[in-house]
């Protein structure tokens, strides 16, 4: 796992669809299984999705409170 993958949860921002505008970190487990189901988008936000389900779906999303904390 890249440390730099886990800022960027924080700061990228759902380019298209449902939940435009919000950041990665913030986008709900079933709209993450949902791409788990159907396929993550090429590139650098496809694997960022893909973490991020990882993290939802393991229960882990708590490895993100300090960053969150120290980006406020």
């Amino acid at each position: 796992m890249n440390p730099e993958h886990l800022e960027l949860l924080l700061t990228r921002a759902m380019p298209f669809g449902k939940y435009k505008g919000r950041v990665i970190a913030d986008l709900p487990g079933s709209y993450l299984a949902w791409f788990a189901r159907n396929g993550f988008p090429p590139g650098q936000l496809g694997q960022l999705l893909a973490l991020m389900h990882e993290l939802d779906h393991n229960n882990l999303s708590g490895l993100l409170d300090p960053l969150r904390r120290r980006s406020y």
